[in-house]
């Protein structure tokens, strides 16, 4: 009775476990942060797992504790690509698509891919090892993207002109800051935003007045 009054207070409760569970998901976020900057910088295949380890001052089995592989983590990076844009996508369920909606959408979009300027610097710097990793899940998320936006892009409520002008200014927002890689690369956040910004402004003003 004694040894199972003592197992059950050694056992971890809830508030334990979240706090564990919030510990590993800080690791895995740091690791993440940290093989971004070498994986940028260096390139996918210059960088190995000790040196990951290394710069966070930690041992190679701890990082295979949350990685598999390298490869994994590269993959869990390029995830992160498919955050941008799920909240304004989601906003588009069940409403009225118009050129000011659309947007005040993608001025949300630009916000969050400013703030994550280097991810597009490291998928523009590591194409040919992406081009190599393809898993269900991520082709799954793409693939629902791609269909969210392509049913905006085909409301028969819209004119073909909006409907255009949407799609090009789309373009504008990834070209400006995905596509463009290293080209604007030494422009500040504030100076890039603003432009890319001008850019979404004349596609999307409503100049029907």
């Amino acid at each position: 009775m004694a040894e199972a009054d003592a197992a059950l207070a050694s056992a971890p409760t809830r508030d334990d476990q979240a706090s564990g569970d919030r510990v590993g998901s800080s690791t895995r976020e740091r690791i993440l942060d940290v093989a971004l900057d070498l994986f940028t910088d260096q390139g996918f295949d210059g960088t190995s797992m000790r040196e990951i380890a290394e710069r966070l001052h930690m041992s190679k089995p701890a990082i295979y504790y949350h990685f598999a592989s390298k490869e994994e983590i590269l993959v869990a990076l390029h995830m992160r690509l498919h955050e941008f844009g799920k909240a304004a996508l989601e906003r588009l369920t069940g409403q009225t698509v118009t050129l000011q909606l659309w947007g005040s959408l993608l001025n949300e979009v630009l916000d969050q891919m400013l703030a994550q300027r280097k991810i597009f610097l490291m998928h523009e710097r590591n194409q040919a090892a992406l081009e190599k990793l393809h898993r269900k899940d991520h082709d799954d998320q793409h693939d629902d993207i791609q269909q969210r936006f392509r049913q905006a892009l085909n409301d028969p409520s819209l004119s073909l002109r909006d409907r255009v002008r949407m799609a090009c200014s789309l373009g504008a927002v990834f070209g400006g800051l995905l596509m463009a890689g290293d080209a604007f690369s030494n422009v500040a956040n504030a100076e890039l935003g603003s432009l890319v910004r001008d850019a979404v402004d004349d596609l999307v003003a409503d100049r029907s007045e």
